[in-house]
């Protein structure tokens, strides 16, 4: 399944899973499994988990947060994970990938609420102002990627100003405007819950 993690090259003819969908292996074509059960649940943590670029720790923890959370776990899993700082700085087209916007993040780029945020895994909330920091406006690589992303749209709990280099987080996000692929959350809880 395309997970879109290499950024431009996903939307381009150069997508593995374009070229080669199949597994890896001289039988890859061959192969026919059906993945009932347990396999089931886990391919589907494991893909989240791979989507938004976190560890099983982080993964659990994140879990565990959204279980303790009145609503549905499922949702308020999926919410807190996209109000993660590289999310959103993905979502805001800063970054090409989630990837990327990790690294400028890490890479101290980004302000949150004026002051430097360099914790990937920051959460944001409604009010939150978001801005590339001054010394950063310059770099190529978040000019470069604010123009490779600037045909996708921003979603509609941010406002974005990709001209000012920064963005304002406005609600919290909703489950349907979320990732582009398809997920099953209730999986997820399904395997937790065990």
């Amino acid at each position: 399944m395309k997970l879109y993690l290499k950024g431009e090259r996903c939307h381009s003819e150069k997508c593995a899973i374009e070229k080669r969908n199949f597994v890896p292996g001289q039988h890859g074509k061959d192969r026919k499994a059906k993945i009932v059960g347990y396999g089931l649940q886990l391919r589907e943590k494991q893909k989240v988990r791979r989507v938004y670029g976190v560890l099983e720790r982080q993964f659990r923890s994140a879990y565990e947060k959204a279980a303790a959370t009145k609503g549905i776990t499922g949702e308020n899993l999926m919410t807190g994970l996209e109000r993660r700082m590289d999310s959103v700085i993905y979502r805001m087209g800063f970054g090409t990938s989630r990837a990327q916007a990790r690294q400028i993040v890490r890479h101290g780029h980004i302000e949150l609420n004026g002051r430097k945020c360099n914790i990937p895994s920051a959460q944001v909330k409604p009010g939150d102002v978001i801005t590339v920091r001054e010394s950063s406006k310059n770099n190529p690589t978040i000019l470069a990627a604010r123009d490779a992303t600037a045909h996708a749209p921003a979603p509609n709990w941010i406002d974005v100003d990709r001209e000012g280099l920064k963005g304002r987080v406005t609600a919290l996000p909703q489950r349907s405007e979320l990732v582009q692929i398809q997920l099953n959350e209730q999986l997820i809880v399904e395997l937790y819950s065990k």
